[in-house]
């Protein structure tokens, strides 16, 4: 999954010729999964129609601040348009445009929009030869650079003109591809290597059954998920679970047994950077497990338990370097419990959720959870869901990886 997946890109189009790459360049942002609105130009329609692009990005596209041909003409809120983006792209982006960027003119809804914009802002210039060699167009690029605007360098080539030299916008998938490397080399995680652990683990009765809990793993993959956001390269073990993720950050190892999930985490763990196990571990596990299906001949049947391996103490023990997360489910005396297992298993930040907390827990959509540091510095949450709880845990790790 691309590190665009869900992102909102707003597109904005200037009068280029090269404006007809455009529409492989929103098909492109759709196909990794983004959300695509496009803003024109009211010249770039000569180049590239409003209708081709709203079919592929599936949404309205703007060109004016309001519709001329409605009776009723509802305004095109520049500013509500700025605010969704989580990134803005201009491209092509004209030496005129490009002009009018730097030095504040606001003739049209795009430069409106672009003035309102908070996030990130990328612009691809297109233009001949001469045109982009210009002082006053490198000066355009200085300053919009200053301003913290990310320039995508146009390549070279054959030109409208016919000549041959600077001046060509990227190409649409070195566009897309600049942006997903721009963003990850930028991200609190990346460079990270990051261990979690989910849902639950079954421990074998017999060949048909076995011992097993509520979990989901949805709360363990939010925070793989959140992780990979983040930039980390993220080994997720996962237990038994109908989830599933696809980003190509995330390293999926799938087991079925709490002595299956010890023995992935150990094997991945010297070479972890931050360890965050959300599993819900059996602490038992049969003793004896039968080779055939146990019959039922009698009203009663006896299971001798024992202990499963303590698969979060034992990384404590052997923690160097590691930031070290752990969860604890309780149902009475949670923040007491909460603060001893952090001790004793010698864990950074421990995440406590308590059974009592309606809408917190296994197989649901929601948590409510407090964070404990090994300070015991104590931050309570109000109920959220998992994926705002993930991330939620993720800015509180890097906040203590940059203390």
């Amino acid at each position: 999954m691309s590190i665009l997946s869900g992102k909102n890109i707003l597109l904005g189009i200037s009068a280029g010729i090269a404006a007809y790459k455009t529409a492989s360049l929103v098909r492109l942002f759709v196909k990794v999964g983004a959300n695509v609105k496009v803003v024109m130009t009211p010249a770039s329609k000569d180049f590239v129609t409003p209708l081709t692009l709203s079919t592929l990005s599936k949404n309205p596209v703007y060109s004016s601040f309001t519709s001329d041909k409605d009776d009723n003409p509802v305004w095109n809120n520049h500013v509500d348009i700025g605010l969704w983006a989580d990134l803005m792209l201009i491209a092509p982006a004209t030496a005129n445009t490009l002009s009018k960027m730097a030095n504040g003119v606001c003739d049209n809804l795009l430069l409106a929009t672009y003035l309102s914009a908070k996030c990130p802002v990328y612009f691809a210039p297109t233009m001949d030869l001469d045109m982009y060699k210009h002082p006053s167009t490198l000066g355009s690029f200085k300053v919009l650079k200053n301003y913290g605007n990310i320039m995508i360098p146009a390549t070279s080539g054959e030109l409208a003109s016919g000549l041959v030299g600077e001046g060509r916008m990227a190409e649409p998938e070195d566009i897309v591809t600049f942006i997903e490397n721009d963003i990850l080399v930028k991200l609190p995680l990346r460079g990270k290597k990051v261990l979690i652990t989910a849902g639950p683990t079954y421990e074998a009765i017999d060949p048909v059954r076995f011992i097993g809990n509520h979990s989901s793993g949805k709360m363990g993959y939010e925070i793989a998920k959140a992780s990979a956001n983040a930039g980390a390269e993220v080994i997720l073990i996962s237990g038994p679970t109908h989830e599933t993720v696809a980003h190509n950050l995330i390293t999926t190892v799938p087991v079925v047994s709490a002595e299956e999930m010890y023995i992935a985490a150990h094997k991945y763990y010297p070479k972890t950077d931050i360890a965050i196990l959300s599993a819900a571990v059996a602490d038992f596990k049969p003793k004896h497990v039968a080779t055939q299906k146990i019959k039922k001949k009698e009203n009663t049947l006896t299971i001798e338990l024992e202990n499963t391996k303590d698969i979060l103490a034992s990384l404590g023990a052997v923690k160097k370097h590691q930031l070290l997360v752990g969860f604890a489910l309780e149902t009475n005396n949670e923040l007491e419990n909460a603060k001893g297992k952090l001790k004793a298993k010698n864990l950074n930040l421990i995440v406590l959720n308590s059974l009592n907390d309606k809408g917190a827990g296994f197989k649901t959509e929601t948590n409510k959870v407090t964070f404990i540091d090994d300070k015991e510095n104590v931050h309570e949450f109000q109920l959220k869901s998992k994926a705002h709880v993930a991330a939620d845990l993720i800015n509180e790790i890097i906040k203590q990886i940059n203390a």
